[in-house]
């Protein structure tokens, strides 16, 4: 749409009176990472674009940029933090990831829907308190902060959700 690339969010198809129909839509623009509202005809058309994705090992960041190589050309891409803000927590350095690229600009990182992190640091849990559900603060090793159950302990490791930074489950292994 409008020479920019798009994902489809969420859409509602919507019919008033006599009217045409009219599709409501929540589009996330792949180059800036902003969610933006667009409404259009049901009868309009919109072109597909051709993406490609391509396994990069995650190098560094440097506050800005985070540096991906690719293992076969050892080629580096820099992507801005404004694209990858949500994601970048969740990848740690040496991991490979998906990068989605369109026209060899790239667009987002692809992650696990979970990830297994350390807790670094987390208040003992206090005997007693475990009639009901209790949670307490745990920051992990990526420097998210997460409530966890009273049981959790510094160097355990836990199971986070990447798409809303909640915890999951602990790992036993």
């Amino acid at each position: 749409m409008d020479g920019k690339p798009y994902r489809v969010v969420k859409y509602t198809h919507q019919k008033i009176g006599r009217g045409g129909a009219n599709v409501k839509l929540s589009v996330r623009n792949l180059e800036n990472g902003n969610l933006e509202d667009k409404t259009m005809n049901s009868a309009s058309k919109v072109d597909e674009i051709s993406t490609q994705k391509k396994p990069l090992q995650y190098l560094f960041n440097d506050g800005n940029t985070a540096t991906f190589m690719d293992q076969k050309t050892f080629n580096q891409t820099e992507i801005p933090f404004d694209l990858i803000k949500e994601q970048i927590l969740f990848i740690k350095e040496g991991e490979m990831v998906d990068i989605l690229f369109w026209e060899e600009k790239p667009l987002s990182v692809d992650i696990s829907p979970k990830v297994t992190l350390s807790v670094t640091e987390t208040a003992p849990g206090v005997k007693g308190n475990t009639a009901s559900n209790m949670y307490k603060s745990a920051k992990l090793e990526n420097g998210l902060s997460v409530k966890v159950p009273l049981f959790i302990k510094n160097g355990d490791k836990v199971r986070v959700d990447t798409r809303n930074g909640q915890y999951v489950e602990r790992v036993t292994s």
